[in-house]
């Protein structure tokens, strides 16, 4: 998912109309009228932002993503800096071979039918992976793969499992913010330190009780550091160390 947050409502007002999508394939989305040979890939996802924006008028706008939302947001920032603010991750993957095995796996295509073929399958991997979220958290992500195609599922993961933006990430230019969980078993927390390491422009936290979801882990820290980072004007600071919270 990815979150933009358009121009403030009123005047010298920190409040913003925010807007969010759902990638071709996931949620309400339908499939595209375009892009049919790879419509699930990270570079067409960014293209589906870009034209969301055009679409809708914004020019420039703070960007931010949970899990492959953010790779995607940090690859849009690096394709165009020029119509990205401030650009936030949360648990995204840097490198996709961080991303936990069972989710590697499903990327291969015979595996992914094996899986949506037999729903039992999926529902025991799937408890397996959130067994220590919350009962909220469960029920959104069992319900959110219902609504996923099998196509978009094992396309897309398929496709992060071989991301690596290790070396780009040097040429970001839009300040960004790294938020992730140190008890993240669905992308590893060592993300953390490769967003701060491989760019001059990151801050990075670091919710040391949280895991795949710190904005239900751990709310109030997770709202003040991203509104913090979003209010930031002066006083923004990268660093190349993560900071616990």
């Amino acid at each position: 998912m990815i979150a933009l947050s358009g121009s403030p409502i009123v005047n010298g007002s920190d409040s913003r109309r925010v807007f969010a999508l759902d990638f071709w394939g996931f949620g309400d989305s339908a499939l595209p009228r375009s892009y049919h040979e790879t419509p699930f890939q990270i570079t067409s996802y960014v293209e589906m932002v870009h034209e969301f924006m055009d679409n809708l008028g914004i020019a420039r706008a703070p960007i931010a993503g949970h899990s492959m939302g953010g790779t995607v947001a940090l690859q849009f920032a690096l394709d165009y800096p020029d119509r990205v603010e401030k650009v936030v991750v949360v648990g995204s993957p840097i490198v996709g071979s961080s991303l936990n095995p069972f989710l590697k796996l499903a990327g291969y295509g015979w595996i992914a039918r094996m899986v949506w073929r037999f729903p039992v399958i999926r529902s025991s991997i799937m408890r397996i992976l959130l067994a220590g979220d919350s009962k909220r958290v469960q029920q959104m992500i069992f319900r959110d793969v219902q609504r996923t195609s099998l196509d978009s599922f094992f396309r897309s993961i398929g496709d992060l499992r071989e991301t690596d933006l290790r070396q780009e990430i040097g040429y970001l230019s839009p300040p960004a913010l790294g938020i992730y969980g140190r008890r993240d078993n669905i992308v590893s927390p060592s993300n953390a330190q490769l967003l701060a390491n491989g760019t001059g422009v990151a801050q990075v936290a670091m919710m040391e009780r949280s895991r795949h979801f710190p904005m239900s882990d751990q709310p109030e820290d997770f709202v003040a550091a991203l509104v913090g980072f979003l209010r930031g004007k002066g006083g923004y600071k990268a660093q190349q160390d993560v900071i616990s919270i």
